[in-house]
């Protein structure tokens, strides 16, 4: 027997918060010419892409976008998918969920050898269980869970197709 899924996010309502995110952020970033997009791997990274691609659409700012690896348990190590100079450039780390703001923080390592002139974070989900000093610029969604709980976000290939509690 198969476990339902408890969706909090489905697939068309995903679309339509990341496409609100990549309004925001034009709206927050007018001025300038280029951002870099780093989103963490793997389902950050899919999100990443998606608001890529709406960021082609509805605006003239050039991106670049690096995927960022690091063990979510243990983010002792932090690397990046390619070397860029992150002096004066305004970064967006992107994740699919912040839980505890960990991941998020630890992410933010190679960009701290630089001095850029922004960083923004943008996550699909965020749960209010803060124990980081970590609080994204971008939500699709605030929800409050149990510790207990846990929030998935679901990708297929290059797609976001949702997010469910567990």
């Amino acid at each position: 027997m198969s476990k339902v899924k408890n969706y909090i996010i489905s697939k068309e309502a995903a679309a339509k918060k990341l496409r609100r995110m990549a309004y925001e952020i034009v709206e927050n970033n007018m001025e300038e010419k280029e951002i870099i997009l780093a989103g963490i791997r793997e389902s950050g990274s899919v999100v990443a892409r998606a608001i890529q691609k709406t960021l082609a659409e509805i605006s003239t700012i050039k991106t670049e976008l690096l995927v960022i690896s690091l063990d979510k348990k243990q983010p002792r190590e932090v690397t990046l998918s390619k070397s860029l100079d992150f002096n004066n450039k305004v970064i967006i780390l992107i994740d699919d969920v912040a839980n505890s703001g960990k991941t998020l923080l630890y992410a933010l390592k190679p960009f701290l050898e630089f001095h850029p002139r922004k960083i923004q974070t943008l996550v699909l989900v965020e749960r209010s269980h803060k124990t980081f000093p970590v609080h994204p610029d971008y939500t699709g969604l605030s929800i409050s869970t149990t510790l207990q709980e846990h929030i998935y976000v679901e990708v297929n290939g290059e797609e976001v197709m949702g997010a469910f509690l567990a």
